[in-house]
């Protein structure tokens, strides 16, 4: 089959909802209050999917959700009118997900008989907890906020909502849509901590003749560049697949591009150095144009009395964490958010011992 014209997936859930989803609802459960969303995994749900993204995991499909009793009631019984009488394709693209060479991954397949399709069907408190460890509609603590990976925060605050029948999904987006302000300013100050940390090794590595490890400390301080550019901007930093895209689409992604590229393709310490530190004073400004601090000198400047140019990047999480007037935040330690102090997929895509990995590291 020639594959259809490509539709960005969360035009093509929409639709899907609108036209295929709701009418059967409606026929079959009038007057059963729910709510309908694309939000969770998924590239679309970030808006980075291409038609690449019809590989796996893309295709036409929601999340419904109920009140808990009416999800407990209605829930297989949805599941089976969808499976019975969805169509069999939708805007061209099937709406049968068959299992894929990995039996967790699904894949849109043709069928000619009862649908497996992708709509879920759960409540509010179940689907939040299960994503986030949370129900933001309870609150959301500090350890709420640093427990979670910003991967997950994106994933919840990005896509779209279709319907919103319960009244629960747009209070729970916009309880998570940015970090409290002084949680903000501390975020801030752990991730410039994490660059003063490393930035005098890409020419400590450079002058022992290690040009692979000064390489790969600068490829470091890039990943942390970006991501710092991305909080300053207010924006989620996404894993490392859309890392990149992300960045592009910050104030001062099109410009640092090019200064990171540079750094990142150096073949000697020295040129490394000096696109860094081009990245570091760009990035310095760029802190000073948000004007949460007192003035910290932009300009790099030498480490200690060693030969080595760096931005002393410590300064800003002074400055910063000089501002932080709650004090249960000012007593938090610099180690800062879950995904600031480790990266480990196996850990971050599951809340339970996300939250054990953050609450054994505040004590």
């Amino acid at each position: 089959m020639t594959p259809p014209p490509f539709l960005p997936g969360l035009e093509l859930c929409r639709r899907f909802h609108t036209e295929a989803v709701r009418p059967l609802l409606d026929e079959a459960l009038p007057g059963v209050a729910y709510s309908a969303a694309r939000l969770g995994g998924g590239s679309e749900v970030l808006g980075f999917d291409t038609a690449r993204s019809a590989d796996h995991e893309w295709g036409p499909r929601l999340t419904l959700f109920l009140h808990p009793p009416d999800a407990a009631r209605y829930g297989e019984r949805i599941t089976d009118l969808l499976s019975r009488r969805l169509p069999k394709t939708f805007h061209g693209y099937p709406t049968h997900f068959a299992a894929g060479e990995n039996e967790q991954v699904r894949v849109m397949r043709a069928t000619d008989g009862p649908v497996h399709h992708r709509v879920e069907v759960t409540d509010p408190h179940s689907w939040f907890t299960a994503q986030l460890g949370f129900d933001p509609g309870d609150g959301v603590t500090t350890t709420d906020w640093l427990a979670t990976p910003t991967q997950r925060l994106a994933e919840v605050t990005a896509g779209a909502v279709f319907h919103d029948g319960l009244g629960r999904l747009a209070p729970a987006r916009a309880a998570l849509a940015w970090y409290p302000h002084d949680l903000w300013l501390h975020l801030l100050a752990c991730q410039w901590q994490r660059i003063s940390q490393e930035e005098a090794f890409v020419g400590r590595c450079g002058e022992v003749g290690d040009e692979l490890g000064s390489a790969v400390v600068a490829a470091r301080l890039v990943r942390e560049l970006m991501r710092l550019c991305l909080l300053m901007a207010r924006r989620y930093p996404p894993y490392g697949k859309w890392l990149g895209s992300a960045f592009a689409r910050t104030p001062d992604g099109p410009g640092l591009t090019p200064v990171l590229t540079a750094a990142l393709a150096a073949t000697d310490w020295r040129t490394r150095e000096r696109w860094l530190c081009r990245a570091y004073e760009t990035v310095a400004a760029a802190h000073h144009r948000l004007a949460l601090t007192d003035p910290v000198d932009p300009a790099t400047r030498p480490y200690h009395d060693r030969p080595f140019q760096v931005l002393r990047a410590e300064r800003f999480t002074a400055a910063l964490t000089a501002r932080v007037t709650n004090p249960a935040v000012r007593a938090l330690p610099l180690t800062g958010a879950i995904d600031q102090f480790a990266d480990s997929t196996d850990l971050l895509t599951h809340p339970t011992p996300t939250r054990a990995a953050l609450t054994a590291t505040l004590r």
